[in-house]
């Protein structure tokens, strides 16, 4: 059974299609021949997720996602912590949108839990490679979404 929740610490949920962004992760999740479980997001501040990251993972830094994977055979499943602190720092690093870095964000925990890793030498580029097609899949949902809602208000 698909559950994806969104909740917040110290911070408000961003303004986004969540019931979108629940079709765009298990689009993502098949295209790598994965189906979705239950996936918890928690949109938090800076000082929660470095607090979650010394505790969980021993690293004193802070960081713009954890992904905590508990994907069992072809049915992906985790909690996943997102900083929008640290997501909006990035977004100015970058020079684009704060939607359009937290959607990056969001889908790079579900690539961790589809197997993707971003640590070992070329996977970074490979991470990156897979996120900016899960993007697209998103501007395609997106368009398909508009279109469907335009041809709903001529009727």
């Amino acid at each position: 059974m698909t559950t994806i929740t969104f909740n917040c610490e110290n911070t408000t949920l961003p303004e986004l299609d969540y019931p979108l962004v629940r079709e765009w992760i298990g689009e993502v999740a098949a295209e790598h021949d994965f189906q979705v479980g239950r996936i918890s997001y928690l949109f938090c501040d800076d000082e929660f997720i470095l607090r979650a990251n010394r505790e969980f993972i021993d690293h004193d830094y802070y960081t713009d996602i954890i992904t905590f994977d508990y994907t069992r055979r072809d049915i992906i499943g985790g909690d996943i912590m997102i900083s929008l602190d640290t997501v909006g720092s990035n977004a100015q690093l970058v020079a684009t949108s704060f939607s359009n870095e937290l959607l990056r964000v969001i889908i790079h925990g579900v690539l961790h839990l589809c197997g993707i890793n971003d640590k070992g030498p070329g996977e970074r580029e490979n991470m990156e490679a897979h996120e900016n097609r899960a993007l697209e899949i998103w501007y395609q949902l997106n368009r398909n979404d508009a279109r469907k809602a335009d041809a709903d208000k001529s009727n």
